[in-house]
């Protein structure tokens, strides 16, 4: 039974498409007019093809030196446990380092060297150019290779930091950037384990429960401790000095940040992917945040904490959790990639400040002009580049054609010394998944400029001040490090050239200046100091942050931010307290309270932070100073404080508010929450009780987390064996299993009809296929596993609207080859207990106990003392049209069939 039950596991990985389009002024839009090298441009745009292949081939990032070069890492041995090295360009001696540039000016590259070709260069997804160190990133390393005489070829090659997880899989290592205070920030992906010791001696240890997507990612656990005493998992945000040492985990909990994209005032971006449901976000990243993609120690997957009522993208980013930071911009469905923020002003002061992220998945640049709203940003997108034109906010898509527009695939975009945008086009019909179809390995890069203006190559001298004051000012991002560095380097006698930049009309400048001064000795941060009362919010905040990194100063300068007009600027304090000992941190913590409106979710996030390992002592000082000692009295700013911070000693009032009538469902809601955030006995025995109230909606939600949390959180804290289980009398989930296992026996009486069949996508493709004769073969053989509307199951992913994400040719791919990529969350699994029962299904959670998801959708809670052996099957176990007994012109119909879907507003079982 098992075999024929497992048959119908589905890992296929279906995306879903939703395009939004917000209109503002502060963006032009895309100009249907101005269509140039294949791009749609916003009006006073021009786009030229800079480079490509064969100057280099499937660009993975890139970078631009002082020169204004561009270099490029290419990954041509993609994947190659997918993607056959016989069939597509390899590179036996591994993946290589280009370099690409314009001798002659006239706005494209004609020169194409090759910086190094490494056999531990397995699909590189990062690249910096600082100084003369050229760093890679390509996991399990960061590679630091060193040009020390300017040939172009590397002297020295250091392992600067290796354990990362994730070595030749997209969830890994991603590209290295100079940040505005000297350091060098990074990101990586969820495919842990990282376990990683700096040059200090400091060991960051980090995981979850993810395993998969390559061979080599087998072993994973979430859980781990780091040296700092923290538990970080999933994907991380990082700085580390240029040393090696003081590494550092800004952020953590994504799933697959490609980019992290830093301004001048140190704000950090970056975008990040989603399993297979619309859900991909572009988010500001708070230093200390959690990201919400997994639980908070990282053994479980959204989908076991998914309440009920709960949307997809809020259970996906777990943002009704406490201490899970804002998701920011939901884009739908597709493939982030690189992020910059452009500073300069060849576009003029509309475009300087603006976010641009690449979606490879669409095809597409989102363009944001961040705005400051309370102590977060507000992300407003317009698209900004693509290859496709939009229609009613959507892209159109056709079912028949393969259109290589498609095929622009931006995996990053960089900003030149000349002010210019260049943008890498990997060039694929697919993007993602592990795979490639492309066997050529074509790429491109574009640059684009204003219309009417020649942009020219600057002369960088960093042999002079004022060269280096010229690089400190330049838009290339680690162009600007080099003059960072250079004028630090001479100190004091710098000040006056460095206060003159303080006066520059661009405020990115401005910044770079303070960030700079604070580190030209005692009498440079003097001059950052003044800057504490400056009218700029943006430069107070900046200050701030630059003086902030001096332990010494750190207790008066808090002093004087905590009572900043900008809860931007009180974030931050907020932040630095969180490792300071409660003596010295509550006081300033509760005079940070008493500013909060109870409403700003970043500034309740930030007060979160710096309660870190002092919750109690916090709490009791903030109920003392803006609470009540009746819990029925509290105001929406205190009751949503003690929500966040959730200490042990707020049980008691939290289980008031929870049972009372005099408070809104809402606030009782909310007060259930924050108790079953509170890992002790207690706190179960104060739910249990609510489970007994006369209240219909206490009974129901204390009753959800008794069941959820006894086996995770709550598993070890109380004898469970105490209260009886309901027992399954109507044999429902047995039912279902048979009514299954019946369908498909039915599916399977003649496959060996189709065993010895050949399936040809560009063959089916010209096959009229019959909607009506796809909608009937969809209900007997997909919806089993696929919902579409309101009918079928969800134990596999929705398809209503996947002909928004997929054209026919991709969409047939996934149903022939259900193995070429399993869907992120849908690995199946086979766990054997000791008493030899055996359970199969999708892993939720790994823990104390191993919650699988079976066929019927039911979820089953082990004890992990009692498992004998649990395996992850290595291939889809989704049968393929042969398994299924299915013909070319059965697919033909039921392509046919799903492209029909969404013409109306709501789908029904036809």
């Amino acid at each position: 039974m098992i075999k024929y039950l497992l048959l119908i596991l589905i890992a296929i990985s279906f995306l879903f498409f939703k395009l939004e389009r917000d209109d503002h002024s502060d963006i032009p839009g895309l100009d249907s007019t101005n269509l140039h090298a294949g791009l749609y441009l916003p009006k006073g745009f021009t786009a030229t093809v800079w480079a490509e292949s064969p100057q280099f081939y499937n660009p993975t990032n890139m970078d631009v030196d002082a020169k204004g070069r561009v270099w490029v890492t290419e990954a041509v041995n993609y994947r190659n446990y997918n993607n056959d090295s016989t069939k597509f360009i390899h590179h036996a001696k591994g993946d290589r380092v280009m370099i690409l540039e314009d001798t002659d000016g006239d706005g494209k590259s004609d020169r194409s060297k090759v910086f190094v070709e490494d056999k531990d260069l397995v699909s590189p997804l990062g690249i910096a150019v600082i100084g003369n160190k050229v760093i890679v990133s390509c996991a399990p390393s960061i590679i630091v290779y060193t040009d020390n005489d300017g040939d172009d070829k590397p002297d020295s090659k250091e392992i600067f930091l290796t354990g990362f997880g994730g070595k030749d899989h997209d969830h890994s290592l991603h590209s290295l950037v100079a940040g505005p205070d000297g350091k060098w920030y990074f990101n990586v992906g969820n495919a842990g384990p990282h376990e990683v010791k700096d040059k200090a001696g400091w060991n960051l240890r980090s995981g979850s429960l993810y395993t998969g997507g390559s061979p080599y990612n087998k072993e994973n656990t979430g859980g781990q401790k780091s040296d700092d005493g923290k538990i970080w998992v999933g994907g991380l945000a990082m700085r580390i000095g240029q040393d090696g040492k003081g590494l550092e985990v800004m952020a953590h909990n994504f799933r697959n940040a490609y980019e992290l994209a830093l301004d001048s005032y140190g704000n950090m971006w970056q975008s990040d992917n989603d399993d297979q449901v619309v859900t991909c976000r572009t988010s500001y990243v708070m230093e200390g945040g959690n990201a919400g993609y997994f639980s908070a120690d990282g053994n479980r997957y959204w989908q076991a904490d998914q309440r009920p009522g709960q949307s997809t993208f809020t259970a996906h980013w777990h943002q009704e959790d406490p201490g899970v930071m804002p998701a920011g911009d939901n884009t739908g469905a597709g493939s982030p990639t690189g992020m910059v923020v452009y500073e300069g002003d060849a576009f003029g002061n509309q475009y300087r400040g603006m976010l641009l992220s690449c979606e490879a998945g669409k095809n597409v640049i989102y363009g944001y002009k961040p705005k400051p709203k309370g102590a977060g940003f507000e992300l407003k997108r317009k698209n900004f580049i693509s290859t496709l034109k939009t229609v009613d906010d959507n892209y159109k898509w056709d079912e028949k054609v393969t259109s290589e527009s498609k095929w622009f695939r931006p995996s990053d975009i960089s900003v030149g010394t000349d002010g210019a945008l260049y943008i890498a086009d990997w060039y694929d019909p697919v993007v993602g998944g592990h795979k490639m179809d492309d066997p050529k390995g074509f790429g491109r890069i574009y640059r684009i400029t204003p219309t009417g203006k020649n942009l020219k190559l600057p002369h960088i001298d960093l042999n002079s001040v004022n060269g280096q004051i010229q690089a400190l000012l330049n838009p290339a991002i680690n162009v600007r490090n080099a003059g960072f560095v250079a004028l630090k380097a001479q100190g004091t006698q710098v000040i006056d050239q460095v206060r003159e930049v303080l006066k520059s009309t661009n405020a990115f400048h401005r910044a770079r200046a303070v960030w700079l001064m604070a580190q030209l000795g005692e009498s440079g941060k003097a001059e950052v100091k003044q800057l504490l009362n400056d009218k700029d919010a943006a430069i107070r905040l900046t200050a701030f942050r630059a003086l902030k990194q001096d332990k010494a100063t750190l207790p008066a300068l808090l002093k004087i931010a905590v009572n900043d007009t900008s809860a931007a600027v009180r974030r931050e304090v907020a932040i630095a307290l969180r490792d300071l000992p409660a003596a010295e941190s509550t006081k300033l913590i509760v005079s940070l309270a008493t500013r909060s409106d109870g409403n700003d979710p970043w500034y309740l996030n930030a007060l979160g932070i710096a309660a870190t390992g002092k919750e109690d002592l916090v709490y009791t000082a903030i109920k003392k100073a803006i609470g009540n000692d009746d819990p029925l009295q509290w105001s929406n700013k205190f009751a949503k404080i003690a929500w966040r911070i959730h200490p042990a000693t707020a049980i008691k009032d939290l289980t008031a508010r929870a049972g009372s009538l005099k408070i809104s469902k809402e606030e009782r809601k909310r007060a259930i929450t924050a108790l079953a955030f509170i890992n002790t006995t207690e706190s179960v025995e104060s739910m249990l009780e609510l489970q007994k109230s006369t209240l219909a909606d206490v009974k129901e939600n204390a009753g959800y987390w008794i069941n959820f949390r006894k086996s995770n959180d709550w598993f070890s804290l109380y004898d469970w064996s105490k209260i009886s289980e309901k027992k399954d009398t109507d044999s429902k989930t047995n039912k279902e299993l048979e009514k299954l296992q019946a369908n498909l026996e039915k599916t399977r009486s003649s496959p060996k009809d189709h065993e010895s069949m050949t399936f040809s996508i560009p063959e089916i493709n010209k096959i009229a296929g019959n909607i009506k004769k796809g909608n009937v073969i969809f209900n007997t053989k997909c919806a089993i596993c696929h919902k579409v509307g309101d009918f079928g199951k969800t134990i596999g992913p929705d398809l209503t609207n996947i002909n928004k994400k997929y054209d026919k040719g991709s969409l047939l791919d996934a149903i022939i080859n259900p193995s070429a990529a399993i869907v992120f969350g849908y690995e199946p699994w086979v766990v054997t207990m000791k008493d030899e029962t055996v359970v199969s299904g999708f892993m939720l959670s790994q823990g104390n106990t191993l919650v699988i998801k079976d066929l019927a959708g039911k979820q089953h809670v082990l004890d992990v003392q009692k498992v004998k052996e649990k395996k992850q099957l290595t291939t889809s176990i989704m049968p393929d049209p042969r398994g299924l007994a299915l013909s070319k012109n059965d697919l033909a119909d039921i392509s046919a069939y799903i492209f029909s879907l969404g013409k109306s507003s709501k789908i029904k079982k036809r």
